[in-house]
């Protein structure tokens, strides 16, 4: 199963939205349902605190109430819960810049499991979760790894700069790395945050 998160920043391109609605279900979170819906798309639930929605979403909504973390967590926690495998965030560009260091906090806090990927203007950021993945990058296409958790075991293969079994931990240490291939297997021990350039 693939849920596609709408949160309330700045809204998605179409060029970001292709190939993400189809066969996904649509989740708002707070405000972000309201922006999905006056851009055409189908919300099945609304998911927040529901501080920040304006429109009629009258049995659509899922309110979490727990303030101790970010609506985006809660609002993943309860999809890996659910059984989606696969999570797609748009919508969380803009705001302020502790918004965006709190949203990319956020993969730190969500159970692991589901693959998750923060969609922006310029880039894709690809969670790894205590986990070695093969992701489809484009050959010469630049990409980024942080660690967001200290890594014992980090591994990068397919790429200009390969690491193999190195510590790593937050760092600008895997700034600027550019795939070789049209896959760069990577993983880690810990959790890193892969940021790959749109082409």
């Amino acid at each position: 199963m693939r849920a596609l998160v709408w949160c309330n920043g700045d809204p998605p391109s179409d060029t970001t939205l292709t190939g993400l609605v189809d066969g996904a279900t649509i989740f708002g979170i707070d405000g972000g349902a309201d922006k999905a819906s006056q851009s055409g798309y189908e919300v099945s639930e609304v998911l927040g605190d529901l501080d920040s929605i304006s429109e009629n979403w009258d049995g659509q909504t899922t309110e979490l109430a727990n303030q101790s973390s970010s609506d985006l967590v809660k609002s993943l926690n309860l999809l890996a819960q659910r059984g989606f495998q696969e999570i797609d965030v748009v919508g969380c560009d803009g705001g302020s810049s502790s918004h965006q260091l709190g949203n990319w906090a956020a993969l730190c806090e969500v159970l692991a499991g589901p693959s998750i990927r923060l969609h922006h203007k310029d880039s894709i950021t690809h969670r790894i979760h205590s986990e070695y993945r093969e992701l489809k990058i484009s050959k010469g296409t630049q990409f980024s790894v942080f660690a967001l958790t200290s890594c014992s075991k980090v591994q990068i293969e397919g790429a200009q700069w390969e690491i193999h079994n190195s510590e790593l931990s937050l760092s600008t240490k895997g700034l600027h790395n550019v795939s070789q291939s049209d896959t760069v297997r990577i993983g880690a021990d810990g959790i890193l945050a892969v940021m790959v350039d749109r082409t």
